[in-house]
């Protein structure tokens, strides 16, 4: 076989083919090395003698629909100096290792992986998933992990569900980049360690870090990274109002003993949730407006709920903390216990809300990701390798592979 095609076809450029065999979808190169080896690598010396051959195969680039399998006789060598004790086999410039495939089939097979699953890639190069997996899983290891922490002064924190019965994972993103830094086991504040720990070991400074409620990632924060800017995330602060919100709408409802208003108040939830600038439907406005003018603690806590959101409308930090005292004022004179309940949850951590004035961060782009995450789970029908799931969450940011499936 010509040895400019042995080239350009499988990278093989110091190799000559001794003969071609077929065998039904499969192709099968005989190689071995152009020249002889007679000079030692160690000492120098020209004594440099055959000492064995052994015989190896590696999955090379397909052709024409066709396996093709290379299959190479790997010479070993001795060397006679009695003073040199240099015996081993020829290096192997295509393939890394005790790999079984040739660098330009990974390769190829990483290419392929950005639009089909694992499963796919194998049926089509007639290989097996495992080792389709191993290419991959190299791959990722060699150009994603461990995450670079060089430059990241702003991360966002927050868990996600792995399956069901309550398996978490944490995850630390940088917020500039989109990357995944760190993925810790569970929720708690044992999870962040691991990252924590590694933030020490390469001195890296944390200057602003956005969060949840989450007491857990609060406590860690405080005392891994206390000179840090701390923000609660002002979605999840909306979020808990609102569950406030609905708690007093069920409430209500069970309390109401008139069959035409709890007519009136069954089917608002969705109206009660909505921005209520952006209810425009005049029959959805009137249905909302009756609901609120028939109820008094319903009515109190919708509009402290579209107040709350003109915590983080202000021009600047002091306004933002007048507008909350009036805020908390207004719902604890309510008397309403899920109101007063919500006061308390705000002014105790006043200082990570307001603290949004300092540095405008949020866990949007954490839960961005986190759904990015959910996508992937479900098109791979979930993970049963840890060490493979975390390395595809590392390389999540990587638009060129993010439409890689399990």
């Amino acid at each position: 076989m010509n040895s400019s095609f042995l080239y350009h076809a499988w990278g093989l450029y110091n190799h000559k083919c001794t003969r071609e065999e077929y065998k039904g979808n499969t192709i099968i190169l005989h190689i071995e090395a152009k020249e002889r080896k007679k000079e030692c690598p160690k000492c120098g010396h020209r004594q440099l003698v055959k000492n064995g051959f052994r015989v190896r195969d590696f999955i090379g680039l397909p052709i024409g629909g066709k396996k093709v399998i290379i299959r190479m006789k790997v010479q070993r060598y001795k060397c006679k100096n009695q003073d040199c004790d240099y015996d081993r086999q020829e290096s192997i410039p295509f393939a890394t290792g005790s790999c079984g495939y040739t660098h330009r089939f990974a390769k190829y097979v990483v290419d392929l992986l950005r639009s089909m699953t694992l499963k796919d890639a194998a049926n089509l190069l007639g290989v097996s998933w495992d080792t389709v997996k191993d290419i991959h899983t190299r791959h990722l290891e060699y150009h994603y992990a461990p995450p670079s922490l060089e430059g990241v002064d702003s991360i966002g924190i927050d868990e996600f569900a792995v399956r069901k019965g309550h398996v978490y994972k944490t995850i630390v993103v940088d917020l500039k980049s989109d990357r995944i830094l760190y993925v810790g086991n569970g929720k708690g504040a044992d999870a962040l360690d691991g990252f924590w720990k590694r933030i020490r070991r390469k001195g890296v400074g944390i200057k602003y870090i956005a969060t949840d409620l989450s007491a857990a990632f609060i406590s860690s924060v405080y005392e891994n990274c206390p000179n840090a800017v701390h923000v609660f995330d002002h979605f999840h602060v909306v979020k808990l109002m609102n569950e406030k919100l609905d708690e007093i709408r069920r409430v209500q409802y069970h309390m109401e003993k008139d069959i035409n208003k709890r007519k009136v108040l069954k089917g608002t939830r969705y109206l009660l949730l909505s921005n209520g600038a952006d209810i425009f439907d005049k029959e959805y406005k009137t249905r909302l407006d009756n609901a609120l003018d028939m109820n008094k603690p319903l009515s109190q806590a919708y509009y402290l709920k579209e107040q709350l959101r003109e915590i983080w409308m202000q021009v600047n930090k002091d306004d933002a903390e007048r507008g909350m005292t009036d805020w908390v004022k207004q719902a604890r004179e309510s008397k309403v216990p899920q109101l007063v309940k919500m006061a308390t949850t705000v002014t105790a951590h006043r200082t990570g809300i307001l603290a949004w004035y300092d540095c405008h961060i949020s866990t949007g782009k954490v839960e961005g990701i986190n759904n990015k995450i959910k996508v992937m789970k479900r098109t791979a029908y979930g993970f049963r390798d840890e060490q493979y799931f975390e390395l595809r969450l590392y390389a999540l940011h990587d638009c060129r592979i993010t439409r890689n499936v399990g």
